[in-house]
């Protein structure tokens, strides 16, 4: 399959590193300009170096902002009136006993995980509409569907994204433009292996080191080893394509089996 995007401009929140990053690297190899986004103008520069050393030739735009704020989001458009793939893939993440958990953190998760993707989604739905085509996604996770009882703040975050996601689709209904969520199993980011390692016996090489860890400790995954950010990425790129025009209002999984049911 030949996936071309040349001519359409792709804008990844959070795409400094880890699945961000990825994704903005698998659509720039697509032909996109693809706007790289951070809070801060040093992650962002060095995220934008090293995506150019990835992807000789690409056309990226740096943007630097937080979007988890209206200010922020501003910002980006202004910088960016034009978007034709909109991935929001910024997110937060901790763990923290469920009854010690603040009404100040519950709306943090809220407002950085949720609100920030629904204000740009706001932001660049109606140009997509009128111009007939568009791609709206929002990166999930197998925690919107299994939600930790140590992670429930996140998990309310990931679970209210497919509601999200699902509702914007009707709102784009017969117009050209798609809009899915992607949830991501257990994934090969930073920290990961340190958290790992915490886990299983250190003299272990990486790939035993981590097929360990899944068998003890996330035994219901079927990949039975982490996902790397690119296999993520793969499902994002094909949901950005004219391939994939006929998905819309999906919950579509790269969570290696992990989830145990047919259907999220």
């Amino acid at each position: 399959m030949h996936i071309d995007l040349t001519g359409r401009t792709a804008l990844v929140t959070g795409s400094t590193q880890g699945i961000g990053a990825a994704i903005a690297a698998g659509l720039a190899r697509a032909g996109a300009r693809v706007a790289v986004n951070g809070r801060s103008e040093e992650s962002v520069s060095a995220a934008v170096a090293a995506l150019g050393r990835e992807v000789p030739g690409a056309e990226l735009v740096p943007v630097a902002a937080d979007v988890a704020s209206e200010e922020g989001a501003e910002r980006v458009t202004r910088a960016l009136p034009r978007v034709d793939v909109l991935v929001n893939n910024l997110g937060i993440f901790g763990s923290a006993d469920p009854l010690e958990i603040t009404d100040a953190e519950w709306r943090r998760y809220f407002e950085v995980n949720v609100l920030a993707a629904v204000r740009l989604t706001r932001a660049y739905l109606p140009g997509m509409t009128e111009r007939g085509w568009g791609r709206v996604q929002y990166v999930a996770s197998d925690s919107a569907v299994v939600i930790p009882a140590e992670m429930i703040h996140y998990g309310m975050s990931k679970t209210a994204l497919l509601a999200v996601s699902r509702g914007f689709a009707k709102k784009a209904a017969g117009t050209g433009v798609t809009v899915n969520s992607v949830i991501a199993g257990p994934t090969h980011t930073g920290g990961v292996e340190d958290f790992v390692y915490e886990l299983v016996d250190r003299s272990l090489p990486w790939d035993e080191a981590q097929r360990a860890f899944m068998r003890e400790h996330r035994p219901q995954s079927l990949l039975q080893r982490l996902i790397e950010p690119e296999e993520i990425a793969s499902m994002v790129v094909y949901l950005s394509s004219e391939q994939a025009s006929a998905t819309t209002g999906g919950a579509l999984r790269v969570d290696g089996g992990y989830v145990d049911a047919i259907l999220p």
